[in-house]
């Protein structure tokens, strides 16, 4: 049982929860506003759709990797995540997915719960690669449906710009997969067209996209004037402030995820990586160039950049739990409510995590 502010879909509780398995049983609490107390914070475990690795590894190296991954993160309050791949070979992507197929179906010891795989490449831009191997093709419905028989794909990002794609957006949106649109030099027309014709939100909002002018809106003014749903990294490097903000008010359901590498966890320095040299100094992540590849944030981090950028708590909370919940059509997870999976992150006033709960049982100290 646990007992501290309960945030719950109907507000502040002050009480307890306690837990039937792996789901959450019953919570017996008072309306309360959390300033008139000095109780800890319990919120829905974060969840994070676009992840990539941690600690030196990521999702392309295979079940022990993965599980690595998914348990520093856990460490920082994320209970679920999608296993966000880049782009590859047909031979190397069907290795990798068969190995998390198998993570999705029994959530690794004391890890995050993969609830999906997210695709970022191969079918996207080469001139907006950002931080994406060179590995481009176009969109081959046949090659999706074969990896999605060997792990289920949640989200699919791609540039909408070429000719068929927009069908190919439509046939997706038809089987369950979100489309993003991402690592895109499409106009304001191309994304205004691939909402129109099924895609659900936007990859990295800003980042490796046409940006916003006032004659010519991008990809950017896509997102901000018609998007429900995106994502927006919430390190304060890839977006600053300001633009955090716009999106904020444009969007109704931006969600924030990490894009993290396999810096996160890991001290500054340079990390010769699948072929390339990432270095990670004060938060940025980059490659030679100094093109921006990814980050090394955590959620518990990001909730905290944005409850300092002006958000209440109960709004960063949303925006990485419920609103990414929502994204998918999950409505057992992002949430406090009886019989919704066991999962809490439990914070101290000062937004520390102090204990994480998935289905039912604390992670390891």
């Amino acid at each position: 049982m646990l007992r501290g502010n309960l945030l719950t879909p109907d507000g502040w509780r002050l009480g307890t929860l306690a837990f039937d398995g792996e789901r959450i049983g019953t919570i017996d609490a008072k309306p309360v506003d959390p300033v008139d107390n000095n109780a800890h914070y319990l919120l829905p475990g974060f969840i994070d759709l676009h992840i990539h690795g941690a600690l030196g590894h990521d999702f392309m190296e295979g079940p022990q990797a993965a599980s690595a991954v998914a348990s520093l993160h856990a460490r920082s309050g994320t209970t679920s995540l999608l296993a966000t791949t880049v782009g590859a070979d047909h031979a190397t992507l069907t290795a990798v997915l068969a190995g998390l197929g198998a993570l999705c179906r029994e959530r690794p010891a004391g890890a995050a719960r993969l609830i999906g795989v997210h695709l970022e490449g191969p079918y996207v831009n080469p001139g907006r690669l950002g931080g994406l191997p060179d590995t481009v093709r176009p969109v081959d419905l046949a090659e999706i449906e074969g990896y999605h028989r060997l792990a289920p794909i949640a989200v699919i990002t791609l540039s909408p710009e070429y000719a068929g794609n927009a069908a190919l957006i439509a046939e997706l949106t038809q089987r369950g997969i979100r489309v993003q649109i991402g690592h895109s030099l499409g106009s304001y027309e191309d994304g205004v067209a691939a909402l129109n014709h099924g895609a659900a939100g936007f990859t990295h909002l800003y980042n490796a996209m046409t940006p916003l002018a006032h004659r010519a809106p991008g990809m950017v003014g896509a997102a901000l004037a018609h998007a429900e749903y995106s994502e927006l990294i919430p390190d304060l490097i890839h977006v600053h402030p300001g633009a955090m903000k716009v999106a904020l008010r444009c969007i109704p359901k931006l969600y924030c995820v990490t894009d993290a590498t396999q810096t996160a966890g890991l001290p500054d320095g340079s990390y010769p990586i699948h072929g390339r040299t990432l270095s990670k100094c004060l938060g940025a992540v980059t490659l030679p160039d100094g093109t921006l590849a990814g980050s090394a944030l955590t959620m518990d981090v990001a909730l905290r950049n944005l409850v300092q950028l002006g958000l209440t708590l109960e709004d960063a909370s949303y925006r990485v739990s419920r609103n990414p919940a929502d994204y998918l059509g999950r409505s057992d997870i992002g949430r406090l409510v009886p019989g919704a999976r066991g999962d809490v992150v439990e914070l101290d006033r000062d937004l520390n995590v102090i204990a994480v709960h998935i289905d039912g049982a604390p992670l390891p100290s």
